[in-house]
């Protein structure tokens, strides 16, 4: 069974941790600073804990996710509540561009292009519904399920997103 306050409270030990600095200093090279955007409001149901601000001022937004486990996999949320039916993180409008996915206890963070993601999710769901493990999570009353798709295949489907095929003009 989940309970939401323990899950909020280590989520908000998570939002403090030195890693966060260091993953976006990695991935963003030009960053100036980072602002935690943690209150409560509608930029939270809208996937945005974070925001990385560039030298050149432009703002990334960024939707924080740790897992305490490396199961070698990224689980990904595609009901939120199971009673309201309410979609998951992988399939709902968000307004963040990345999600930053950290597993702390293998030093790994997988920075998830929030677009490319759902269009794969969108892509791919059927096959990788009948083919991965579901995982659901038990709370109060409703149950949040993901999928655990391995890393390599949501990749390579993330990458399949940046490359577009379209039929060539006529001469």
């Amino acid at each position: 069974m989940n309970d939401f306050n323990e899950c909020l409270k280590y989520s908000h030990q998570a939002e403090d941790l030195p890693i966060w600095k260091e993953i976006y200093s990695k991935a963003f090279p030009t960053m100036v600073t980072m602002i935690n955007h943690r209150q409560d409001g509608d930029h939270q149901r809208q996937g945005i804990d974070r925001s990385v601000i560039l030298s050149n001022s432009k703002q990334i937004l960024i939707d924080e996710k740790v897992r305490r486990r490396n199961y070698k996999d990224i689980a990904l949320e595609y009901i939120s509540n199971d009673q309201r039916n309410t979609p998951g993180w992988v399939c709902k409008p968000l307004l963040s561009d990345y999600i930053a996915y950290a597993i702390p206890v293998a030093g790994q963070c997988y920075l998830l292009p929030v677009l490319q993601l759902q269009l794969a999710w969108t892509k791919h769901k059927a096959d990788w519904m009948d083919k991965y493990k579901h995982c659901p999570a038990e709370n109060p009353g409703y149950k949040t399920w993901s999928l655990a798709v391995p890393v390599p295949v949501l990749f390579a489907a993330i990458g399949a997103g940046l490359r577009i095929t379209f039929q060539k003009p006529k001469k």
